[in-house]
Order: structure tokens, then sequence, then C-alpha cells
């Protein structure tokens, strides 16, 4: 599949359980979660809130990304939210109706990804 690539960490709450996946259909695959049509641990606990992605144009860099992302300590994981997104906020309805085509090969929210 062509890019760009998206990975991504969804969360049930803040501080709460964690899940790290990939895509290349950010939107889309945020409402499947949403709407537990991906089987796993997001359809048996609300882990929905999309809470940090970063945006790849190589499918390699983004695949390596999120295999580093689901390999690290959940403490690494938490401070790099809290980076990026200090109140946890569900990121999801600033991108729905944006486009997140534009920009640098990685992007972090809030601010380079909105409308």
């Amino acid at each position: 599949m062509s890019g760009p690539w998206y990975s991504y960490i969804l969360a049930s709450k803040y501080h709460g359980a964690l899940y790290v996946g990939l895509t290349t259909d950010l939107i889309g695959e945020i409402n499947a979660h949403r709407r537990n049509r991906i089987g796993g641990l997001t359809s048996l606990y609300p882990i929905h809130r999309l809470v940090y992605f970063e945006r790849h144009a190589d499918p390699k860099i983004a695949h390596d990304r999120a295999g580093v992302l689901k390999r690290w300590h959940r403490k690494w994981k938490l401070e790099l939210i809290d980076a990026h997104n200090p109140d946890w906020d569900d990121l999801y309805p600033l991108i729905a109706d944006c486009s997140i085509e534009s920009g640098a090969e990685t992007q972090d929210l809030p601010d380079e990804a909105l409308c």
C-alpha cells in the first residue's frame, strides 16, 4: 500500500490501558476501533481514545516505529503521550474532519495536524 502510514496510540482514559497500532487510514482505523469492528483488546475494553500518532511516508519506517512503540515500557509510552498531549485529549475529533496529508514525514499532534 502507498502512504502515508500512521503509527498511533489509543488509550482507555488518562494513564489508562494502551494500544499501539499501524495503519494507512488513521480516521477509518480509529472509527473501526470505536465501533468494535477490530477484534482483540480494543473490542474487549473501551480503548478508543486516540492520544498520539505519527505520520510516516515510508512504510518500513512506520512499521519499525510501531514495533518500537509496542516494545517500549509503559512508562516511556506515558511520557511520550504526556509530552505531546498532556491532557490526553481525544485527538480523533480534531482529525476526523481535517486533511492530515500535509507536511513533514512524521507528525505529532496537536499543532501540526490540525485544520
